[in-house]
């Protein structure tokens, strides 16, 4: 038996890319997986594509709305439990991402997606996990929170900043109180957001990079470690992306 068996899992972020990989490695782990984001059908054929392991439910999110999160977190208690592990997935970019061109109103929605909505979801499940001194937070981050590099841009740069540090000041505060926060930084992935980007990417550099299923074995590795280890951070990049 996996020593994740029947862990209560929360995903946001989990109909596509690095979210909906971490849903189906820990429902294969025994995991109860419910994965959220703000469209139902890509959180309905993550659940469909299941062979084996643990059922995943769905439950919509917009990490913008503070009162999505709520709804969100609540039918979790309601329904499954109090969450066990926790994966910040949720996160989007702009194309438009100098200082020249971004507009206040981009650099407002981003933030509160990659930022306050990171710690809204926090928030919600951190009680609970004190109180039962046992928990796994994992913040997918990326390496644009510890290098501002030009390709993530300047919001998204300072978003991927502020989960650091949200990751990190939580992580110190909880650390004698057997809840463990991890940053996970991944450099260049194969997901949706790609899409975004200011200049199209070449499927031959897509499948060159990271692949979401290896931040999933990433993730899966980091759950199952004894609650006496804590990893508080962790970079994963493509073996062909320089780190600077």
């Amino acid at each position: 038996m996996s020593v994740l068996e029947g862990k209560i899992v929360a995903i946001t972020g989990g109909g596509t890319g690095i979210g909906a990989g971490i849903a189906r490695v820990l429902a294969k782990a025994g995991c109860r997986v419910t994965i959220g984001g703000r469209r139902l059908e890509p959180l309905q054929k993550v659940a469909e594509s299941i062979d084996g392991g643990t059922p995943i439910r769905t439950k919509t999110i917009d990490v913008a709305d503070p009162e999505s999160i709520k709804a969100f977190f609540s039918d979790i208690r309601e329904t499954v439990g109090d969450v066990d592990i926790l994966v910040n997935s949720a996160g989007i970019n702009i194309q438009k991402r100098t200082m020249a061109e971004m507009v206040p109103e981009d650099w407002d929605r981003v933030m509160q997606v990659n930022a306050s909505g990171a710690y809204r979801c926090i928030y919600e499940v951190l009680p609970a996990m004190r109180e039962r001194k046992d928990g796994v937070i994992i913040n997918i981050s990326s390496v644009a929170g510890k290098r501002a590099i030009t390709l993530g841009g300047v919001v998204y740069c300072a978003s991927k900043f502020a989960m650091t540090a949200l990751g990190t000041a939580i992580s110190n505060e909880v650390s004698n109180e057997g809840v463990r926060v991890t940053n996970v930084y991944p450099g260049e992935v194969n997901t949706p957001i790609l899409e975004n980007r200011p200049t199209p990417v070449s499927q031959e550099h897509k499948d060159a990079i990271l692949q979401p299923e290896d931040i999933a074995s990433l993730v899966l590795g980091i759950c199952m470690l004894p609650p006496r280890a804590h990893v508080p951070e962790i970079v994963i990049k493509p073996t062909i992306q320089q780190w600077v």
